[in-house]
């Protein structure tokens, strides 16, 4: 088939597809935000959805933690990415935690959030290996961890979740900020190895990077599942309450939600403001540090704690997966035994059949969100190479938008227009949903390997009399096998990992692993929870091991591909 024919258009496609939704659902939240919403009989313009919500009293509380988790899970998480990078980079213990960058990031939030909950509660495994020896507890202390009215546990849960993104992030810009011989000079002027990279590499990096940490930001001040399972509800997150209010069946509610959703969008580009000031403020600090010229008579300390925060937000991670696995197995489970009494398969046999159904509906709303963004991916790409195209920081900008603007800012105006036009039925808003939030890292994932690709082999395959379509499909891609299945498999375990899209827009019918894993949480069957989360965290981590059998196996003959 000709792809020069419907080439040039695929960029624009591609911005509406992603950026359409968006527009169109912030569109559909300002309306019943100011009292217009026909569906219910209502005509605006009116204030009173504002005064409603600004007489519940639970509002301050809800705006203060919103404000208080997103900027301090995204400071003390850079913070540790920073000085674990600056302090370990190229080393030993760097690069075991690196390794495990796939599976931390496969585990999608829930999961982990499950698994956290499941440690650190007073009846968590830390509580019961510490039991009753060295804390004399025979039955669970009353304390409030999980749920704490700060939304502490809830910060700790985006910080073990975000490191490792971040850490990513930081690995793909340390390639083009000339790490290494920077910090080989800074140590030749008698600077120590941490101080030599924050001084040297960190503002080159930091340039880079900034893009992803504003999108931690707002995820963190307005993610929903983290904060259903870890944070408080008396009164809950604003974003929580913003679900709450969209799911009441008396639709005149959706302007009090409306409402709270612009006032989560103005608090997330508040924050972002602030931090940009932030940044400029500490720019300045920057400098005056670098121009004091002290060499790091702690970085040994500094970097030693690095370390340690970060293969502790690592372990909570996997020994959160191993609990969930231990409780899905459980027998008998008494507090304060470290270990059930007896292991059985009873609870997979229970809990089988509808993990299973849900198993399904994943895979299918995954698969096709993933495919979909990946064929506009390619598409865009390929558009640029042929017809000269160039993504400015502009274009960047726009990849991240979908991520910069809640979830919850946009989500509930789409879920209203579309009940308006009939079209909130069956799988497909479900999957278009879905795909305004995978194709962003689809893009992001394939766009460098693509772009680096050699273009001599495309001159040669030219020369051999080769179309521009024959040396797509039978160079580029094949060569690109194993970006292009990263990103494959990138975009399926966004898709697996979403919870709010799934809920509002399919209105509480669609169910996925991670609707069903969330709905759990409220019921407190940990063995039912178990099963859930592991079945949620091996969708989700399939496609990665995936990613290295199958260029293997294609390329066994080709040495040279199967590192493609």
């Amino acid at each position: 088939m000709k792809t020069r024919r419907f080439l040039p258009a695929l960029p624009l496609i591609t911005l509406l597809a992603m950026l359409g939704p968006v527009v169109a659902g912030l569109w559909g939240t300002l309306l019943p935000a100011f009292g217009h919403l026909p569906a219910a009989g209502l005509t605006g313009p009116s204030l009173e959805p504002f005064r409603e919500l600004f007489d519940w009293a639970g509002l301050p509380r809800a705006v203060l933690l919103s404000l208080s988790t997103g900027l301090l899970a995204t400071l003390i998480s850079l913070a540790i990415v920073i000085l674990f990078t600056a302090g370990w980079s190229g080393t030993r213990p760097f690069r075991a935690i690196e390794r495990l960058l796939s599976p931390l990031l496969s585990v999608p939030h829930a999961a982990a959030a499950f698994g956290l909950a499941f440690l650190i509660a007073p009846s968590g495994w830390l509580a019961r290996a510490a039991s009753p020896t060295l804390t004399g507890w025979e039955r669970p202390p009353d304390l409030l961890i999980v749920q704490d009215s700060w939304g502490l546990t809830m910060t700790l849960g985006l910080i073990v979740k975000e490191v490792p993104f971040l850490l990513l992030i930081t690995l793909a810009a340390l390639g083009q900020a000339d790490a290494t011989r920077s910090v080989r000079v800074a140590q030749a002027l008698g600077y120590g190895r941490l101080t030599g990279w924050l001084k040297t590499v960190f503002p080159r990096v930091y340039a880079q990077i900034r893009p992803p940490v504003y999108v931690v930001l707002a995820y963190a001040m307005s993610v929903v599942d983290v904060a259903v399972i870890l944070g408080p509800n008396t009164p809950p997150s604003l974003s929580v309450q913003i679900v709450k209010l969209m799911s009441d069946p008396d639709l005149a509610m959706r302007l009090e939600g409306a409402a709270a959703a612009l006032l989560q969008l103005a608090l997330v580009i508040g924050a972002l403001a602030l931090w940009r000031l932030g940044e400029i403020g500490v720019s300045r600090l920057w400098r005056r540090w670098i121009y004091t010229g002290q060499r790091g008579k702690a970085d040994p300390i500094v970097a030693g704690m690095a370390l340690s925060m970060a293969s502790l937000s690592a372990l909570a991670v996997l020994l959160g997966l191993v609990i969930l696995a231990i409780w899905s197995l459980a027998g008998f489970w008494g507090f304060p035994d470290a270990l059930p009494d007896s292991f059985t398969l009873q609870n997979w046999e229970r809990h089988g059949p509808g993990t299973l159904q849900a198993f399904g509906k994943t895979a299918l709303i995954a698969c096709t969100a993933a495919f979909i963004a990946l064929l506009l991916t390619i598409g865009c790409l390929e558009a640029e190479h042929r017809h000269g195209l160039r993504f400015g920081q502009r274009s960047v900008w726009l990849l991240y938008l979908p991520l910069l603007i809640p979830q919850t800012a946009f989500l509930p105006g789409l879920q209203t227009l579309l009940l308006n036009v009939g079209a909130d039925k069956g799988l497909l808003p479900v999957m278009l949903a879905h795909l305004v939030f995978v194709l962003p890292y689809v893009f992001l994932s394939l766009a460098d390997p693509y772009r680096a690709w050699d273009h001599r082999m495309g001159t040669i395959a030219s020369a051999l009399r080769a179309s521009p379509d024959g040396v797509l499909w039978r160079v580029r891609l094949p060569m690109l096998l194993r970006p292009i299945l990263t990103a494959l498999a990138v975009g399926l375990a966004v898709s697996v990992g979403q919870y709010l899209p799934t809920l509002l827009i399919g209105g509480g019918r669609v169910e996925t692993l991670t609707t069903e894993a969330v709905a759990l949480a409220s019921g407190g069957d940990r063995r039912a929870i178990g099963v859930y989360s592991l079945m949620q965290t091996g969708a989700a981590l399939i496609p990665f091991a995936l990613v290295l059998l199958i260029p293997a196996l294609i390329w066994r003959n080709r040495k040279g591909l199967r590192h493609g």
